[in-house]
């Protein structure tokens, strides 16, 4: 059984940054992508950003150039650097993995308002 945890969620103004942690545990394949979504008030759940087991990084048009996806292997754990955040990146922050199964963390509030 695999399980996510994340954390590093809270509030914070306009313009401000915030690091997002998700530690994955238990049976994990040697090869797997880690990544993050999020899921605005009223919206579907959507791609932030993507890593491979490669370090090859997918990013959404929305937060190119302002947020940074990257892992440790050795910790089972990726992170999601936000910089330069705006009301609309308000959002729950969910971390996934993707093995041979998809994993889901419990999700992480992220709220930016001054």
């Amino acid at each position: 059984q695999v399980q996510l945890v994340e954390s590093g969620g809270g509030l914070v103004q306009p313009g401000g940054s915030l690091r997002l942690s998700c530690a994955a545990s238990g049976s994990i394949s040697s090869r797997y992508a880690m990544g993050w979504y999020r899921q605005a008030p009223g919206k579907q759940r959507e791609l932030v950003a993507l890593i491979s087991s490669g370090a090859n990084t997918n990013y959404a048009d929305s937060v190119k150039g302002r947020f940074t996806i990257s892992r440790d292997n050795a910790k089972k754990t990726v992170y999601l650097q936000m910089n330069t955040l705006k009301p609309e990146d308000t959002a729950v922050y969910y971390c996934q993995l993707i093995a041979n199964y998809v994993y889901w963390g419990q999700g992480t509030q992220v709220t930016v308002s001054s």
